[in-house]
């Protein structure tokens, strides 16, 4: 199963796109030995991308195999996200749609389909992935140097970007694992791999 986060732009922020994987990987008798997620793709939407060629290009994403009747979007509706999420609803994706509203409290709560998710609870959530070696962010897609210097941005900002620091393919990214985490995906724990970047990052549970 894929999981999309879609972090939505305004004028002068990117919209920004990351897909995680859920892999499962297996003991020669057939039992499940641990779950994990593998970052395989995230970019940065050009500033000024209308946002009905936003909607296309999940579309695409959404289309393209392995993804296709295989993912779940997770679609920042904090403000101007609201009208987009129509959008995306009208355009038919052909993938669960969830709406998330980020919000500063401290309580997650539920409208209908939306969610209602302190940005905290985002966080601490990568926090523990992080931690556990259970996210892995692969190095086979162009953005994946630029979304692992978000990262360790944050971590050295306790999970707040600072001034001139962008934050939005990690905040696409903490979508994406909200919802898979969300989904009880059931991960033990997992193995190193060279060919995924592996960072010791500090996420703080507190912004």
């Amino acid at each position: 199963m894929y999981y999309i986060g879609l972090d939505l732009g305004q004028l002068r922020d990117h919209t920004a796109i990351a897909v995680v994987n859920k892999i499962e990987e297996r003991r020669p008798w057939g039992e499940v030995n641990f779950i994990r997620l593998e970052v395989c793709h995230a970019e940065r939407v050009p500033l000024g991308t209308p946002y009905p060629t936003v909607v296309d290009r999940v579309r695409q994403i959404v289309h393209t195999q392995p993804l296709r009747d295989n993912c779940v979007l997770a679609v920042d509706a904090t403000g101007v996200g609201a009208p987009v999420v129509d959008m995306m609803r009208k355009a038919s994706l052909g993938c669960p749609l969830s709406p998330v509203v980020i919000t500063s409290g401290d309580k997650a709560s539920q409208t209908g389909d939306t969610h209602h998710v302190p940005k905290v609870d985002l966080w601490a959530g990568l926090s523990v992935m992080l931690e556990r070696h259970e996210l892995r962010i692969s190095t086979k897609f162009r953005s994946s140097g630029a979304l692992a210097r978000e990262l360790a941005a944050l971590s050295a900002a306790s999970g707040a970007a600072k001034s001139g620091h962008k934050d939005d393919l990690a905040i696409a990214l903490a979508l994406a694992v909200w919802k898979a985490r969300k989904h009880g995906y059931g991960v033990t724990g997992g193995g190193h791999r060279t060919d995924y970047y592996d960072p010791v990052l500090k996420f703080h549970s507190r912004l």
